[in-house]
C-alpha cells in the first residue's frame, strides 16, 4: 500500500495503518509533523498579518466603546471583523496569601472571598518518607493522559 496524500492516509483505516512497516509508518509520521509544521508557520505568520492590519482600529473602538479588553465587531469591506483582546488576570500568590490570613484572623471565611486550590508538587511528594506519603494519599488520584509514540531509525 503506498499512501501519497493526506486525505489518503485520512480514508485508511487505523487498523490497516498500523499493519504498516514500522519504518514506512515511521515516514508517514515525518511527513504529517512537517505537513503540521508549515500550517502552524503559514497561521502564525497570517495572525501577524492581521494584527498588524486590525489591531490599532480595533484599540481605536475599543477605547471608544469604554473597554480596555473584549470582544469588537467592525466591518472593512464586506468582511466582518470580530477582534478580540482577552483578559488575562494574573494574581500575587504570596500577596494573596498574606490577605487570606489577614481576613482568617480578622475571623472571616477567606472562602467567602478567594478561591483556595492545595496542591503537591509530584516530584517532591516522591521524595518524601512513607510516613508523610500516607498522609496524603487519600487526596491523590493519578489520572493518565493521551498516549504518545516517537519513532526513530535505529540504524541510518
Amino acid at each position: 500500500m503506498t499512501l501519497q496524500t493526506p486525505d489518503q492516509v485520512l480514508a485508511t483505516p487505523a487498523d490497516q495503518l498500523a499493519n504498516l512497516s514500522p519504518e514506512y509508518l515511521m515516514q508517514l509520521r515525518s511527513n504529517a509533523s512537517a505537513l503540521l509544521s508549515l500550517a502552524n508557520a503559514v497561521t502564525d505568520h497570517l495572525e501577524t498579518a492581521l494584527e498588524i492590519k486590525y489591531a490599532k482600529r480595533a484599540q481605536v473602538l475599543r477605547l471608544a466603546a469604554g473597554k480596555d479588553t473584549g470582544i469588537i465587531h467592525f466591518d472593512d469591506g464586506d468582511v466582518r471583523v470580530t477582534a478580540e483582546l482577552p483578559k488575562r488576570i494574573d494574581w500575587d500568590q504570596k500577596k494573596l496569601n498574606e490577605i487570606v490570613r489577614r481576613i482568617s484572623a480578622s475571623g472571616e471565611d477567606p472562602n467567602q472571598y478567594v478561591e483556595i486550590k492545595f496542591r503537591v508538587n509530584e516530584t517532591k511528594f516522591n521524595a518524601w518518607p512513607e510516613s508523610l506519603k500516607s498522609a496524603f494519599i487519600q487526596a491523590r488520584t493519578l489520572k493518565t493522559g493521551k498516549p504518545s509514540f516517537r519513532l526513530s531509525l535505529t540504524k541510518e
